[in-house]
């Protein structure tokens, strides 16, 4: 079973449907200790988060080397070579560092964190490039068939466009998806929101999410950071979710075009500029009417109706959940 907390999947459905930032991360209970709410204190969470234990960067180092020794077992096994890559250098777990992002000093450098500064995308660029892949020797010398042959054995066979949604994405089967893919799901476990035994359950909080939105409180509580956010000479923003998308489409605008080019500097810092800008007022306007904690208030208050709607379900997930930790 799958060890990383299940809240995190529940936060992640609460994020997208309110748009809230910051408030879904693991922070300790900081209510307990008279901080603000974090989602450690949601209702829900208490149910879904049951028999995961903590999920922390030892954990996930030891995961991922785990992952990466099944992997080569099973190249060995289809008859091909595999060195474990180790990925222990691209995970970090730095709270202090989610902590400064709730800050109005870090939004004010950086906006929500869609858009790189240039500095920032010439480090990645000199991290990519001093990257030796531990098995680019070994593929090098394969012909050309062979070359195709390992990488579908290691990923699956590549997606074609009768495997593709409408909207050009997906879904993901670990039984597709080659050695890289057993091997996640031998240390991972299956997704419990993709189990159909729960699916009515995870669709039930799914809906729970998008009515919320319309819920008059939570209304009235976007009304007057809106008003806010027109004070600051953003009117066309009427819930805090449309200034997070906004950003995000300036911030897609610089890699959806033709030539596959990256953009320039000057591109890259007049985006993170206007993303600068709406994430500043969108802080300060949600300092302002007390956002985040009111709007988690209200959503915890129509959490406990949902828990009691749905106990049942409830108890049963987290008894399957106790029962494969």
């Amino acid at each position: 079973m799958n060890r990383r907390l299940q809240s995190a999947i529940i936060a992640s459905l609460a994020v997208a449907a309110l748009g809230l930032t910051g408030c879904a991360s693991d922070q300790g209970g900081e209510a307990a200790a008279g901080g603000k709410l974090s989602y450690e204190d949601s209702p829900l969470n208490k149910y879904l988060s049951a028999g995961y234990g903590e999920y922390d960067e030892d954990t996930a180092i030891a995961d991922s080397k785990q992952i990466e020794e099944s992997t080569a077992a099973c190249m060995a096994e289809e008859g091909f070579d595999y060195v474990p890559v180790d990925q222990s250098q691209n995970m970090s777990f730095d709270m202090d560092d989610q902590e400064d992002r709730e800050t109005e000093e870090w939004v004010a450098a950086n906006g929500y964190g869609m858009t790189q500064s240039p500095e920032d995308v010439a480090a990645q660029q000199e991290q990519a490039e001093s990257y030796v892949d531990p098995n680019q020797d070994y593929v090098a010398s394969l012909s050309e068939g062979e070359q195709t042959a390992y990488y579908e054995v290691l990923y699956g066979p590549p997606q074609t466009e009768d495997m593709m949604n409408e909207d050009g994405s997906s879904e993901y089967n670990w039984e597709e998806a080659g050695c890289s893919g057993s091997a996640q799901h031998e240390v991972n476990g299956d997704n419990p929101s993709e189990d159909k035994a729960h699916k009515p359950l995870f669709d039930a909080i799914s809906k729970f999410y998008e009515k919320l939105q319309k819920d008059p409180a939570v209304q009235e509580l976007d009304g007057a950071w809106a008003a806010c956010m027109a004070d600051t000479g953003h009117p066309d923003y009427k819930a805090k979710q449309d200034a997070i998308n906004a950003a995000s489409e300036l911030s897609n605008a610089l890699y959806n075009n033709d030539t596959g080019e990256a953009p320039s500097d000057e591109a890259l810092a007049e985006v993170r500029a206007g993303e600068i800008e709406i994430a500043l007022a969108d802080f300060t306007c949600s300092e302002k009417v007390d956002y985040n904690d009111s709007m988690l208030k209200l959503q915890f208050k129509l959490e406990e109706q949902f828990v009691d709607d749905h106990k049942a379900e409830l108890d049963a997930f987290a008894a399957d959940n106790e029962q494969g930790e």
